[in-house]
């Protein structure tokens, strides 16, 4: 798994996640989440999930760390273009009643 960043515009970064977000690609995007968080230079995260096929307990931590952590600073986060698996993970689990998620088929 991969994780890119992308500034959008001044206010706004997109992480941009190429590949499974499991147990590896969780612990290996780790340091890159920690910074996210620490770097107070956008208030809005948008996650781009046009590229995950699978997401597992571990990829499901890793979101929610990061959400909490970033709902702590007073900021904001988005879970955008998710769908299949992912998307159903995130509907069964209902972590789209805490984090804003924009799904497509």
């Amino acid at each position: 798994m991969e994780l890119h960043k992308i500034e959008t515009n001044g206010e706004t970064l997109t992480l941009i996640i190429n590949g499974d977000l499991d147990a590896d690609g969780s612990r290996s995007a780790q340091p890159q989440i920690d910074d996210v968080i620490t770097n107070r230079s956008h208030n809005d995260v948008k996650v781009d999930f046009r590229n995950v096929q699978f997401l597992d307990p571990s990829g499901v931590g890793a979101l929610v760390y990061l959400y909490k952590r970033l709902v702590e600073k007073q900021r904001n986060m988005r879970i955008e273009h998710v769908s299949g698996q992912p998307l159903e993970i995130i509907s069964l689990l209902r972590i789209d009643k805490a984090i804003p998620v924009n799904s497509h088929d």
